[in-house]
């Protein structure tokens, strides 16, 4: 029997891996299934060879493998338990998630909305959504026949008559209004990570878009008074989400992370790079002496000004219509940088954005992730959120489901294949 099936049947817990690979480090937790929520017991790390990613995206298959391996073997070895299903985050340029709005008007506005009908509104609106976002990577790319496959889907915002509902089946109505948020990956990334769990001797449970994951690890996405913008700093991209009342609006990423600070240092102090790794984590966390301290937080201010450039052309899209949240949640190994939340806490970058008030920067950690408990103790920084929200989104996908949302389900899976 599947992990989904004994998650759903609510049997002795299982194991199962959810697995962040980072261009920088590849991160594995082990956890297994009790009341609902899931419990770590057993966590590795690898650090990456610098050629196997390039901006979140896999260029070398069998490198990444042998890192992975490395990261799940120490990671076992904590816990004594081998799953054999995983979770796979997918980050990189190229992946692109965005909400789309369908207005549909019903002929027959006083009889009731019955399931066929519900689905031929879903199917429409992921129908339009997937034409949109294949232009848009032709655009970008170059290549007017890229093959673009869909890997998640969440409803936003449904609405009759201008009022807001949580399911329309049974309702009456003229206007029907549904959006719903996708992410899309190129077919190119998606098989390089099918390559990889299968070279590992892993099921995919799912594979899921990083920022998607991140933006729904807090467990608000029933509040419609929760307004947030996710920031995930990475070694070679940045993860941006925005929430609006609660629904995911869209997700931006870009390659700048982590390793282009590396990278400065390495320059500055002629050494390695993978020394200049290890002097950045030092700087993050205040061990270094003074007068380095001082030095290297002057050599970071041009890259944390492109940076946070970076965010504000991310952002311009999301503020064309509506104001932005002005909460600001951090993670991410990148986002430890002290030059980080201090560009973001300017009010340079975002003068031109239309933020309905000075943006407030806090940093997600792992004990805001709701519910994963970190029974290993190894879970500490922000750069383990990422993979804690994998975990709880592999709990979300095993659990019980609406009418709504399992035909939701169903035109996604239609559209994988």
């Amino acid at each position: 029997m599947g992990f989904l099936s004994i998650l759903k049947n609510k049997r002795s817990p299982d194991f199962a891996l959810a697995l962040d690979i980072g261009t920088h480090l590849i991160k594995a937790l082990i956890f297994r299934v009790e009341d609902g929520k899931g419990v770590v017991i057993g966590v590795g790390k690898e650090v990456q060879a610098l050629g196997d990613m390039q901006s979140g995206a896999v260029s070398d298959i069998e490198g990444v493998v042998r890192s992975c391996e490395k990261a799940i073997a120490k990671a076992v070895e904590m816990c004594g338990e081998q799953p054999d299903q995983v979770v796979l985050g997918i980050a990189g340029e190229l992946v692109k998630g965005s909400t789309t709005t369908v207005n549909y008007e019903r002929v027959k506005p006083k009889s009731k909305i019955d399931l066929p009908e519900l689905k031929n509104i879903i199917q429409k609106v992921q129908w339009k959504a997937f034409d949109q976002v294949r232009k848009q990577l032709s655009w970008e790319t170059g290549h007017s026949e890229i093959d673009v496959r869909l890997i998640n889907a969440a409803i936003v915002d449904v609405r009759i008559d201008g009022y807001r509902v949580t399911n329309p089946l049974g309702f009456q109505g003229k206007d029907v209004s549904i959006s719903i948020f996708n992410a899309y990956a190129p077919l190119v990334h998606l098989g390089a990570l099918e390559t990889i769990a299968s070279e590992l001797g892993l099921d995919i449970l799912s594979i899921t878009a990083e920022p998607y994951a991140v933006a729904r690890c807090m467990g608000v996405e029933d509040s419609l008074e929760f307004n947030a913008i996710f920031i995930d700093v990475g070694g070679g991209t940045t993860d941006i989400a925005v929430v609006r009342n609660g629904g995911l609006e869209g997700t931006k990423m870009y390659g700048l992370g982590g390793r282009a600070f590396t990278k400065r240092l390495s320059d500055m102090l002629s050494v390695s790079f993978e020394e200049a790794e290890r002097i950045k984590i030092k700087y993050a966390y205040g061990k270094l002496p003074a007068e380095m301290m001082h030095r290297i937080k002057d050599s970071f201010e041009s890259d944390c000004s492109v940076w946070v450039s970076g965010v504000e052309l991310a952002l311009e899209e999301f503020s064309q219509d509506d104001l932005l949240p002005s909460r600001i949640l951090l993670c991410g190994g990148g986002s430890a940088l002290p030059g980080i939340k201090t560009s973001l806490l300017s009010t340079g970058w975002a003068k031109d954005l239309a933020f309905a008030k000075k943006p407030k920067v806090h940093f997600i950690q792992p004990e805001n992730v709701t519910n994963i408990v970190d029974e290993s103790g190894k879970l500490t920084t922000q750069q383990d959120v990422t993979p804690m929200a994998l975990a709880n989104l592999a709990l979300e996908l095993a659990g019980g489901e609406d009418i709504l949302h399992g035909t939701l389900r169903r035109a996604v899976k239609l559209m994988q294949y």
